[in-house]
């Protein structure tokens, strides 16, 4: 059920693509907030229950939330996509910047810290939530 659910989501997403697209023309925005737009879509449930958790004090049980999130998101996803793309004889560009690729290794360090010690305490979340600030920034530079 995992696959058929995750095939609609590629498919309205390719569908919502054309109107962000054509929305970022318009307003002149750097093309990488489509792709920005369209993950926010893709991990909104999770994300949202992810922050109800955290608001409760169960912040092991939004990590856990958003872990498994990121873990569908790159297991399933990103392999559809690219699939969908191969069959539509369409380019699908996966690249990192320089600006990008720091932030990729950032996140991987914080994100080796954080897993690999026994709970998540809040300092651990707030450093992440930095890091994720820090890319909305760098979006737009």
């Amino acid at each position: 059920m995992l696959v058929v659910s995750l095939l609609f989501v590629v498919f309205f997403a390719e569908k919502l693509a054309f109107p962000i697209e054509y929305a970022i023309e318009k307003m002149k925005a750097p093309k990488v907030v489509g792709g920005f737009l369209i993950a926010l879509l893709v991990l909104l449930p999770e994300s949202l229950t992810a922050i109800e958790a955290a608001i409760y004090n169960g912040l092991q049980r939004s990590v856990n939330i958003l872990l498994g999130s990121v873990c569908a998101t790159i297991g399933l996803t990103l392999p559809l996509i690219l699939a969908f793309s191969l069959s539509k004889s369409s380019s699908l560009i996966l690249g990192l910047g320089q600006v990008e690729a720091t932030l990729l290794v950032l996140t991987l360090l914080l994100c080796q810290i954080t897993f690999s010690g026994g709970k998540t305490n809040i300092l651990q979340g707030a450093v992440h939530l930095l890091l994720f600030f820090s890319y909305l920034i760098m979006m737009f530079d």
